[in-house]
């Protein structure tokens, strides 16, 4: 039998507020991050979730007095942000893991230049910040799309189960760039107003950036605030399309319902689902599809998406720590912006915020090239 994995600390850095707690507040209010910005010159203004740089510089020098500012980038120092508390509560040991979620990293580094900076491979990215806090093991990089930060709680796992490690930091971000922006722009995905998941006048996604970052371990101490067991986890690609999901839903499905079956809990026992709800035609479609296949389409849901935006290698992981956050509060949030349902198939969307003992999760993710994730959390 498997030994029982568990999250027992997270912390999380977005436009909403650099710790869980003020985060926290903001989502109860409605609060979102999403507004007009102008990210690039010869760009007009478009809806974006954007953290106030100004902001950040003063929380890293606060946190960080004796380390050099011009030694790390913008997302580097929202990563050591995200970290920094974590390691202060939790020992880092020579069996302690380091995974690093993230889609494009410091991909804003690219210039037009003949070689590559050294800052813009992932692995470098990984080895510095593990660095900075002295782990001991070598880092592992989680990079696939926008389901990187719900794989990367399951990496943890998996590698603690399977004895590699005793313990595991995760730690997820992206930031907006020029580079991501023009992707999305190129096939179309941006939405021209806050975006609506699920919603019938939907038209399409904004960017978000944040960092996350969550401690597991197999043996918890006893004086942990709080304990949630990752119970099963799974990740299906559905080899559909490079950028379109399955019209069946057969990747999320079959992610679903792998980690639903090693978690060994039905769908009556889901209390919440923390969907990915990008609010962009085909992946709401292709979610209610999938859930209504797993028999899900009754249980609360609600897309983090209105509040943060699409915030890429990050999403994952952070709409988990809200997710767990709302089963400590005993608190679903509203899905933000949602009105009308605008898919074939019945969801149960949270209108408004409401009280509900929450103790099954399940959190999904899907992203480009058909790859798909979900794992369920249970309140320990």
């Amino acid at each position: 039998m498997n030994k029982e994995i568990y999250i027992t600390d997270y912390n999380c850095v977005t436009p909403l507020g650099f710790d869980v707690e003020s985060n926290w507040t903001a989502l109860l209010e409605g609060k979102s991050g999403v507004a007009l910005h102008k990210i690039i010159d010869d760009h007009d203004a478009f809806f974006v979730s954007k953290i106030d740089s100004e902001k950040l510089e003063i929380e890293f020098k606060r946190f960080f007095e004796s380390a050099q500012n011009d030694n790390f980038t913008r997302l580097e120092k929202m990563f050591l942000l995200s970290l920094k508390p974590l390691v202060e509560r939790h020992q880092i040991s020579n069996d302690t893991g380091f995974i690093l979620s993230t889609t494009k990293g410091n991909i804003g580094l690219l210039k037009n230049e003949s070689t590559l900076p050294e800052g813009v491979y992932l692995s470098n990215l990984a080895q510095k910040l593990a660095d900075f806090f002295a782990f001991k093991t070598k880092p592992i990089v989680v990079s696939n799309a926008c389901v990187s930060g719900v794989m990367a709680i399951s990496v943890a796992k998996n590698m603690i189960q399977a004895g590699k490690y005793q313990d595991a930091f995760v730690v997820a971000g992206d930031e907006i760039s020029k580079f991501v922006i023009s992707g999305f722009n190129s096939f179309q995905a941006i939405g021209s107003e806050p975006c609506k998941p699920y919603d019938k006048t939907r038209n399409g996604i904004n960017l978000g950036e944040a960092t996350a970052a969550a401690y597991l371990t197999a043996t918890p101490s006893n004086i942990e605030k709080f304990k949630f067991k990752v119970l099963g986890d799974s990740e299906i690609n559905d080899a559909n399309h490079i950028s379109g999901p399955s019209r069946t839903g057969d990747g999320l499905f079959l992610s679903v319902k792998n980690a639903m079956k090693e978690a060994n809990v039905s769908s009556e026992q889901i209390d919440f689902i923390s969907a990915h709800g990008t609010a962009t035609l085909y992946n709401d479609e292709m979610e209610a599809i999938a859930f209504n296949r797993m028999d899900l389409q009754n249980v609360p849901l609600n897309s983090m998406k209105g509040y943060y935006g699409h915030c890429l290698g990050a999403s994952g992981l952070l709409e988990s720590i809200i997710s767990m956050e709302s089963a400590l509060k005993n608190t679903l949030i509203a899905s933000k912006n949602y009105e009308e349902i605008g898919v074939s198939q019945d969801l149960n969307i949270i209108k408004e915020n409401q009280t509900a003992e929450i103790k099954y999760i399940l959190k999904t993710a899907s992203g480009f090239g058909g790859c798909n994730a979900a794992v369920v959390l249970e309140k320990a």
